[in-house]
């Protein structure tokens, strides 16, 4: 299938790492914003010794023009939203299939983005016989189809819990370390994620899904906020902590419904592993992934994550992309509309085996 893919940041580099390795995809275009990028080849950008003879360029329209089955779009848009909105729109009005780690609104809009929203891109993907995909991993696999493959097993459930558990000191996304989550920042002054509404807009999507998933509907989405203070004057990836700025945090985002707490989203994230030691810590090393059932039976499922190319951080964003580009096949197959995972087949991860089968002559 041919592929463009946009964007070579932290998830974008590893997507690109994905479609030039993976036999199921031919690697048409790569678009950029950064001036130096542009005008390198592929691999160089996706960190590879391979020359793909495919060079990055800055025009979205001309590597549209090269008539991809698909689009893999990983630009930022937590402070770009519009734009990454009109840029979502361009590709689908091009004719191209779109699977995308951002917007996160557009992963579930149902519930949070008004009619006037959400119709433009239905009537996009119906004109042009193409769909639409958004996921990752939190909001994404953590919090949709992970508790759904456990859930089926239960006889009743009274709450799922899903959580992150994060050291996040290794991770080099300033935007979003300093921007968007407000670490460095002094206590109280709350970054737009954490104005109020913020939190049950980002993640209410995973809990309207789950709901509709499990056939109800959610009565109301409650969030909390806590921080941490830095004891003391330290760096990470992504920056300097000064002393008594927010180093740490937990937030919830909670699906009501009947009165009781029934789907539970769970964040702590910390830039120094000592802090809060009262707060959730993870399973093994710097993170995990955890799923709490409360039900018969009950569950407690850790996730824990590695990866050849770094971290814990490193391996979380790549299996939010791993997700996102195994779905290709998927959604250029799919009917014309926005999909969600309630719309895909359970795998859509066939071939993630062809390189290695390949060099041992089994396929």
């Amino acid at each position: 299938m041919r592929v463009v893919h946009v964007a070579t940041g932290n998830a974008g580099k590893i997507a690109l790492r994905h479609l030039i390795e993976d036999p199921r995809f031919e690697l048409v275009g790569v678009v950029v914003s950064n001036p130096s990028k542009v005008g390198r080849d592929a691999g160089s950008l996706a960190g590879l010794d391979a020359v793909t003879g495919v060079v990055a360029t800055d025009d979205l329209g001309a590597a549209l023009a090269l008539a991809p089955d698909c689009v893999s779009y990983c630009a930022l848009a937590e402070t770009r939203f519009f734009e990454a909105l009109e840029d979502i729109k361009t590709c689908l009005a091009a004719g191209a299939n779109v699977v995308a780690t951002s917007p996160v609104p557009l992963m579930y809009p149902w519930g949070l983005l008004p009619d006037s929203m959400i119709d433009p891109y239905q009537e996009l993907c119906r004109e042009k016989d193409v769909s639409l995909f958004v996921t990752g991993v939190d909001p994404g696999w953590a919090n949709d189809i992970l508790p759904l493959a456990i859930a089926s097993t239960c006889q009743s459930i009274e709450q799922i819990r899903c959580s992150e558990i994060a050291d996040y000191a290794s991770y080099s996304g300033a935007p979003v370390i300093f921007e968007v989550m407000g670490f460095g920042r002094e206590i109280g002054d709350m970054p737009m994620l954490f104005q109020p509404g913020m939190l049950s807009s980002a993640w209410g999507i995973s809990l309207r899904q789950l709901a509709a998933a499990f056939g109800f509907e959610l009565d109301e989405i409650r969030e909390s906020v806590e921080q941490e203070p830095a004891p003391e004057a330290f760096d990470v990836a992504a920056g300097h902590i000064p002393k008594g700025t927010v180093a740490a945090l937990r937030f919830q985002i909670i699906g009501v419904a009947n009165g009781k707490e029934v789907l539970v989203i769970d964040h702590t994230t910390r830039l120094d592993p000592d802090l809060r030691p009262d707060w959730p810590l993870p399973a093994h090393g710097g993170g995990c992934y955890r799923l709490e059932i409360t039900g018969e039976p009950r569950y407690l499922v850790d996730v824990t994550q590695d990866s050849a190319y770094g971290d814990h951080n490193d391996a979380s964003i790549a299996s939010g992309v791993g997700r996102m580009i195994n779905a290709i096949p998927s959604v250029v197959a799919a009917e014309p509309r926005i999909l969600t995972l309630l719309d895909l087949p359970l795998n859509t991860a066939k071939g993630v085996f062809a390189t290695t089968l390949a060099k041992d002559g089994n396929i």
